[in-house]
């Protein structure tokens, strides 16, 4: 059978604390509920199709203090919290210009922030509280950043997969990973619900930097296909190919106008089928 390696998106920092802080634990839980997902879309006798979803979640957030790493005092600990408050608001105010919203507001961060996150409706202020500061950390804080690209690419050598699925910040995640890591192949890349073209939250950040305003399929993948909600607020814009070189095909959906943006949306999309199909016979 075909290895497919998935890579999650925001908001799942839950599965490591309900699996008692275990990464691994945390991977599995989320490995059975992606087969379960992606059943939907392929159809036929249900099967695992995933060999692992790799899990970084946790290399985003501010827990304890890892092994080796010496005990922080409380004023450290207030200190690193502010800056990625004040990080995550910024990135907040980024994501929303990009929708259309406070272009003309000026004054402070918080500010802006509070009073955008009143005007939401209730699940895009949902989605916004998860997305700032997960994506603040994984761009602002290099320390977060390499260690998240690490868990990833370990999941990507030990199962050596053919097609890999990443969705929402996850996408970022592996697409930085694949670069940094020539080494890394796969045949097939499906992002899904991507915030890599984001304007001045993600694509400027990314590395490697774009070049005249255009990024770059990762030399490892043969061919990559995006997939996006015409709605999804993480997926501006949901088309890729004005903004990177090499994306194969686009499969703009419409999957559902409330939940715009989870996995199970997206590996259940029957748009997936024609992309997977060859890699499963």
């Amino acid at each position: 059978m075909t290895s497919i390696v998935g890579v999650h998106g925001i908001g799942k920092y839950n599965y490591y604390l309900e699996a008692g802080r275990s990464a691994a634990g945390a991977a599995a839980a989320m490995r059975v509920k992606w087969d379960r997902y992606l059943h939907l879309a392929l159809g036929g006798e249900a099967r695992p199709y995933f060999s692992e979803v790799a899990y970084f979640s946790h290399h985003l957030h501010d827990g304890p203090p890892g092994d080796g790493e010496p005990p922080r005092s409380a004023a450290r600990q207030a200190e690193m919290e502010a800056e990625m408050e004040i990080a995550a608001q910024q990135v907040l105010a980024d994501w929303a210009r990009n929708l259309g919203l406070g272009e003309h507001i000026t004054g402070a961060l918080k500010s802006f922030t509070g009073w955008l996150l009143d005007r939401l409706d209730g699940r895009s202020a949902q989605f916004a509280k998860l997305f700032a500061p997960e994506v603040a950390a994984y761009l602002t804080d290099r320390a977060k950043r390499e260690r998240a690209q690490q868990a990833v690419a370990g999941v990507i050598r030990k199962h050596r997969p053919r097609v890999l699925i990443a969705h929402s910040l996850g996408s970022v995640v592996a697409y930085e990973t694949l670069w940094a890591c020539p080494d890394l192949q796969v045949d097939l890349l499906i992002t899904l619900g991507s915030p890599l073209g984001m304007r001045n939250v993600v694509f400027e950040r990314l590395l490697p930097a774009p070049v005249n305003g255009r990024g770059e399929r990762p030399k490892g993948v043969g061919r990559w296909v995006n997939v996006a909600d015409k709605d999804d607020i993480a997926a501006i814009p949901p088309a890729l190919c004005d903004s990177f070189t090499g994306v194969d095909a686009e499969e703009l959906v419409n999957l559902d106008w409330i939940d715009f943006h989870t996995a199970q949306k997206y590996l259940g999309c029957p748009a997936l089928d024609p992309h997977l199909r060859p890699f499963l016979a």
